[in-house]
């Protein structure tokens, strides 16, 4: 089969390797697409802190059961299914309280195992989720990319009282957009940019009003506007977000952090008490998928407005840098197998 392999730092082949066996309890998917992610491109160029060289990259994938280990039912073969790329231990406290995307032995995959940017991966068979006839291949492999903004929302309990700061307007930040707005109905949607187009694509996707924070205080063009968000995404993560978003937050509100920065940040505990202000952190998924699945099947969110790019596996390279440096443009690239 053929796979996208990171071999070390700035060195992606197309590598012939062999068809892997699913072990038991897993099963095996003959991929059809899977979308770039910006981690993807962070092990790409060595800047996640998580990754092993080589490794097949990749979690955001779609495609089809082909073979199955043992202990898992042969009628699954032949099944559409996305993967959830969290594969944890079950036992330790994280999953034992329904966090295991926060497990003490987390893999990742397409991090810490090999991913779907090849021909056919494997995985738990509890990670293969079915996805219905009704949702399109494309918009199958956009579950992962939504699980995301699932796991946050869920976290934070968006509502019709809520007025929403989204930092950011790439996938993370529309991805979340289109959560607050088509399946939490917040009031109003606030999205805070310094790309244009960015912006653009935020109204696109639901949001009500767009800043252009480039060379304004936001606190400042905010507070002429009368707005004290009661929630808010940081969809952006630079280090400088938080400490702003906890000046302009509505007492009462809650924050929500969607990735990370490794450089430290300043925090004042009273502005933070002083408004008994929430916030919460998110990383990947906790068992969102079957949220996702639904939405989708509901026509809750609209996966096909994020898929700006498609190419063949064989231009993996043209895509990546496109989806790198392209930020005006492109938003979600899948790669077709």
């Amino acid at each position: 089969m053929k796979s996208v392999t990171i071999q070390q730092p700035e060195k992606l082949v197309i590598e012939e390797r062999p068809v892997p066996q699913p072990q038991p309890g897993e099963v095996r998917i003959r991929v059809s697409s899977a979308g770039i992610c910006g981690s993807d491109v962070h092990i790409y160029r060595g800047h996640n802190p998580f990754a092993k060289y080589p490794r097949v990259i990749g979690h955001e994938f779609f495609g089809h059961i082909d073979a199955v280990g043992e202990g898992v039912e042969s009628s699954r073969i032949g099944e559409r299914v996305v993967g959830d790329p969290v594969v944890s231990c079950g036992h330790c406290y994280p999953c034992l309280v329904g966090r295991p995307n926060v497990c003490a032995e987390l893999q990742v995959v397409g991090v810490h195992r090999d991913g779907g940017f090849s021909e056919y991966v494997t995985l738990p068979a509890h990670n293969a989720h079915r996805v219905p006839d009704s949702i399109p291949d494309n918009e199958a492999t956009m579950v992962e990319p939504f699980t995301i903004a699932a796991n946050i929302c869920s976290q934070m309990n968006p509502g019709p009282l809520d007025t929403a700061l989204v930092y950011g307007a790439g996938p993370m930040g529309l991805t979340s957009i289109q959560a607050l707005r088509g399946v939490y109905g917040v009031k109003e949607i606030i999205v805070a940019d310094r790309i244009d187009e960015r912006l653009d694509m935020a109204k696109a996707n639901g949001a009500d009003r767009v800043i252009n924070n480039t060379h304004i205080e936001l606190k400042t063009e905010l507070e002429k506007l009368g707005i004290r968000p009661t929630l808010i995404i940081d969809a952006a993560c630079h280090p400088s977000i938080l400490p702003e978003a906890i000046g302009i937050a509505s007492p009462a509100a809650r924050i929500g952090i969607m990735g990370f920065s490794s450089d430290p940040c300043v925090l004042s505990q009273q502005a933070i008490t002083s408004k008994e202000l929430t916030i919460y952190s998110s990383r990947l998924n906790s068992n969102r998928f079957p949220m996702v699945i639904n939405w989708m099947t509901e026509r809750k969110i609209q996966p096909e407005k994020l898929i700006t790019h498609q190419y063949a596996y064989t231009q993996v390279l043209d895509a990546m840098e496109l989806f790198e440096k392209d930020q005006k443009q492109c938003c979600k690239v899948l790669l077709k197998f």
